[in-house]
């Protein structure tokens, strides 16, 4: 069974990077997806002064579940096995760390996520992924 990773981050470009994944999967190879959104911490020394750790463990929590419901949703409707999981820390760094740890085969994620001007062109973080990853990463448009 070929274990991938989708990054989720609530992006047309994540959205078809899921259908990618169910294509594969219709094509009768067989798929387990682990779908990972990462949040980036709060590093804010004004922010962590006045919130505690549980708040902003419960603020990751909430932000990284709104991300992952799209995917989730459409890979369970269309029959795809998958597991969801939240993490906190620098994206690319994370979903490359994620994937040699859980024994992923191959990540799957679309070009240009949810950023901001550093995701021009490219996206930095799927140019980061690329290069950190030890295992093989398919861009998708």
């Amino acid at each position: 069974m070929l274990k991938i990773l989708l990054p989720a981050d609530g992006s047309e470009s994540c959205a078809r990077a899921t259908d990618y994944v169910i294509g594969l999967a219709r094509s009768g190879a067989g798929v387990h997806v682990d779908i990972l959104n990462v949040q980036m911490p709060v590093l804010s020394g004004h922010a962590k002064m006045f919130l505690s750790q549980e708040v902003l463990n419960e603020y990751y929590r909430d932000e990284g579940e709104k991300l992952l419901r799209v995917p989730a949703e459409k890979l369970k409707q269309a029959g795809v096995s998958f597991t969801e999981h939240l993490a906190v820390g620098h994206v690319a760094e994370t979903i490359a760390q994620y994937a040699k740890q859980h024994g992923v085969d191959q990540i799957v994620m679309g070009t240009r996520g949810m950023g901001s001007v550093s995701n021009m062109l490219l996206g930095s973080v799927a140019t980061k992924v690329i290069h950190l990853a030890d295992v093989p990463v398919t861009l998708v448009k």
